[in-house]
């Protein structure tokens, strides 16, 4: 079982902020359960904590976390997402990053680590969120 991560869990357990633990807990689990990938898109926005690519690169090892390119079924898929999204009426914000992170775990993992943010269970239905039983 694949699970892709999104910037928000990575930068909580970096950050140790309420509730790492519980997420820490959760990865290690799935962990075991198979592959932990980021997308490009989750990695850049992980990424500017470090001072340099080898350093986030090498916590990533560190924590046996994969970077996994975006293929262009996923890519077609976010921006396909975004359109309903702007047509729903949904205002001109910086979402399509969290679409391109959400459709990269929909058609490359099985499920994604995430902070919901309220969208991804509007128009992510199918896509399984993995987070700590609260």
């Amino acid at each position: 079982m694949r699970t892709a991560l999104d910037s928000s869990v990575l930068l909580l357990l970096a950050r140790k902020q309420a509730g790492w633990e519980a997420w820490r807990d959760v990865l290690q689990t799935a962990a075991s359960e198979g592959e932990l990938i980021i997308s490009p898109v989750a990695f850049a926005e992980f990424s500017i904590a470090y001072p340099e690519v080898e350093a986030a690169l090498a916590d990533l090892d560190r924590l046996h976390i994969f970077y996994d390119d975006i293929s262009p079924a996923a890519a077609y898929l976010a921006g396909q997402i975004f359109l309903r999204y702007r047509r729903n009426g949904g205002p001109r914000l910086n979402l399509i990053p969290d679409f391109v992170i959400a459709a990269h775990a929909s058609v490359q993992a099985d499920r994604l680590a995430a902070l919901d943010r309220g969208y991804l269970r509007s128009y992510f239905p199918t896509l399984p969120l993995l987070a700590p039983i609260s």
